[in-house]
C-alpha cells in the first residue's frame, strides 16, 4: 500500500525530548554533594515529510505506522514493508507542555504547522502536536538499559560525561561509554531511596525520583 503524502504543507521533526525534569545529584560523599543534570543524548536529525492524507483525521494517529529516510518519512500501512515504527501515543500541542511519553517509547516525532494551504481534515488548519514512537523491530533503545529513548526509566544506565553531569548509555557495556550507575528504583522522594544510592535521577512522572547505585 503506497504511502500518503503531498508536496510542502507540513514538517516535521524527528527529535529525542530531553526529560523536562533532569537533575542529577551525587549523594554526600567525602567532598561533599555534587550538583549534576542529566543529559540525554541521541540523534537529533531533522526530517522533512509531506504532508499524508487517507489514513486517518490524524496524521500519525495512535496505531498508526510511519517509514524511515534519511530526509523525510511517510505514514504509511503498518503491513507495508516500509513500515518502520508505530505510534503508540498521540498528543497535541508542545511537547514539553504536554503529558510525558509512555516509558518503553524509542524516540519522539515532532509535527509542527508551517502551512494553512492545505491540512488533514480541510479545515485550514494543520495542528501540532507530537507522536510518542516504538520501532516495530529492534533494536529498542527505549527499553530498560537500551541506552537511548526520550525518557530515563528504571534499569537504565548513566554515566559522569564532566561537569557534574551524567548520560545514559547502555547497560550491557556495548556503547560507547561504559555504565557507572544504574537506576534500580523510582519514588516520590529522595528520603525513600535505599541507602546503596548514589545518585539522584529526577524521571519525572509520579515518581520523579530515581535512585541509581554503581555498577
Amino acid at each position: 500500500m503506497r504511502g500518503r503524502c503531498a508536496v510542502g504543507v507540513v514538517c516535521a521533526f524527528l527529535v529525542l525530548l530531553i526529560p523536562l525534569l533532569t537533575g542529577c545529584q551525587s549523594r554526600s560523599g567525602a567532598a561533599g554533594e555534587a550538583d549534576g543534570r542529566l543529559d540525554k543524548t541521541a540523534s537529533e536529525q531533522q526530517v522533512a515529510p509531506t504532508l499524508p492524507a487517507g489514513y486517518g483525521v490524524v496524521f500519525l494517529g495512535v496505531d498508526e505506522c510511519s517509514s524511515f529516510g534519511t530526509s523525510s518519512f511517510t505514514e504509511v500501512s503498518c503491513t507495508s514493508e516500509r513500515a518502520a515504527a508505530r505510534v503508540v501515543a498521540r498528543h497535541d500541542g508542545k511537547a514539553g507542555d504536554g503529558p510525558l511519553c509512555p516509558g518503553t517509547t524509542d524516540f519522539v516525532l515532532h509535527i509542527s504547522q508551517q502551512s494553512r494551504t492545505s491540512d488533514e481534515d480541510g479545515d485550514g488548519a494543520i495542528p501540532q502536536g507530537y507522536a510518542c514512537m516504538r520501532n516495530l523491530t529492534s533494536p529498542h533503545p527505549g527499553d530498560p538499559g537500551g541506552g537511548g529513548g526520550p525518557r530515563t526509566i528504571v534499569g537504565d544506565c548513566v554515566y559522569g560525561s564532566g561537569d557534574g553531569q551524567v548520560r545514559e548509555t547502555s547497560c550491557d557495556g556495548n556503547g560507547e561509554q561504559k555504565p557507572q550507575y544504574k537506576v534500580t528504583r523510582s519514588v516520590g522522594k529522595r528520603a525513600h531511596c535505599p541507602p546503596s544510592t548514589a545518585l539522584y535521577v529526577q524521571l519525572g512522572g509520579e515518581k520523579p525520583v530515581g535512585c541509581a547505585r554503581p555498577v
